[in-house]
């Protein structure tokens, strides 16, 4: 579902707050995709977020400053990324819930850094994106791929106990780099990966990916990507009559995905952020999602209501100065609807919570680990 319509309102409710307070708004910066095949993971940032602003908004902000988020398309696209991040800074906003997709976000990252915004991702999982900073003024808000790629191989060795695996990426920065946390780790376990390739995003024929699937009598296939290419994978896999278990990270999941596959999802298993939305102290914000009309339990909805809960309680400690406010996101632990946050020195959760759902036929899900 797109979110237009609910950003412009809250805009306006956000302009009617500022004029009752008579205060600046504190601008935040939403660099994600709007337009593109992956909008869907930016409209679930935006669900998030825009939940939460309208909850401390309607506590009084920051000691009566409102939060307005400034919108940026970033399209999911590497070539966007310095242009987004440059507009977040133009803007003027001094913080930033940023990007989704790792490849925008490591070269974005480095202005972030550079300029002094406190930025939080509640998307990117690569481990690129923080390993190459100074580690002070960037944050996630999600689990590294070096921890969601080896959780996930591990599921797959003790649980699938496959006698084949293939290994399967998109060519890009994230998938590629999930995918080889997985290789690496299954080839640690001693588990045969029989085939280990790279196929091209935006293609709409994988018939020649799943004839070498067949020929090489794979019983588990690790597809690390997001959900266009995973969709038509296990479409035409279906199609094709092979018969094997499939499983990805969280970015192969979302609505798209059971659009694209239809029947084909069922048995489908990737690994995910927990569902956060069946935390009983989270019961309140549910009902706010809902209310609003929007999803709690996808990936990126509570990471990104997390960030800006974190934002909040560090402005209210040491003010609205990003050198102090990142500091202080450094040294505290933060209760937040994903639980207690605690950052290290790369900005990086000490701690993050994986679990792995499976797919009914009909797209509905359900825990397995």
């Amino acid at each position: 579902m797109r979110l237009s319509t609910s950003w412009a309102a809250a805009a306006l409710l956000g302009t009617a707050s500022l004029g009752a307070h008579a205060a600046d708004p504190i601008l935040i910066g939403v660099p994600i995709p709007m337009t593109g095949p992956n909008t869907q993971y930016g409209d679930e940032v935006q669900a998030g977020l825009l939940t939460a602003v309208e909850a401390l908004n309607a506590a009084g902000g920051m000691n009566g400053r409102m939060y307005k988020p400034v919108l940026i398309d970033d399209a999911c696209e590497p070539k966007q990324a310095v242009p987004a991040a440059n507009r977040v800074l133009n803007s003027g906003a001094k913080f930033a819930i940023t990007h989704v997709c790792s490849g925008v976000t490591i070269p974005a990252s480095k202005i972030y850094e550079e300029e002094g915004i406190v930025a939080i991702t509640p998307g990117a999982t690569a481990p690129q994106v923080t390993d190459g900073l100074k580690g002070h003024y960037f944050f996630r808000t999600i689990g590294r791929d070096d921890q969601q790629g080896p959780f996930a191989a591990k599921f797959i060795a003790n649980k699938i106990k496959p006698k084949a695996v293939a290994v399967l990426h998109d060519k890009q920065t994230y998938g590629a780099g999930v995918a080889q946390h997985v290789k690496n780790t299954l080839d640690s376990l001693k588990v045969p990966v029989v085939m280990y390739d790279g196929l091209n995003a935006g293609d709409s024929d994988y018939s020649a990916v799943i004839t070498k699937l067949k020929t090489a009598k794979v019983d588990a296939v690790f597809f690390g990507g997001y959900h266009p290419e995973m969709g038509l994978l296990l479409r035409q896999a279906k199609e094709q009559g092979l018969q094997t278990r499939w499983i990805g990270p969280e970015g192969v999941f979302n609505q798209g995905l059971i659009e694209i596959a239809g029947p084909a999802v069922e048995g489908m298993m990737f690994t995910f952020p927990a569902d956060f939305s069946q935390r009983p102290e989270n019961k309140h914000v549910v009902e706010a999602f809902k209310k609003a009309k929007r999803s709690a339990n996808g990936a990126y909805q509570m990471p990104a209501y997390a960030a800006l809960q974190v934002l909040d309680k560090s402005m209210k400690a040491v003010g609205p100065d990003a050198k102090k406010v990142a500091a202080y996101m450094h040294a505290n632990t933060f209760d937040t609807v994903i639980g207690k946050v605690a950052f290290d020195a790369k900005g990086d959760l000490k701690d993050f919570e994986f679990v792995v759902f499976e797919l009914a036929k009909d797209g509905s899900r359900k825990a397995v680990q």
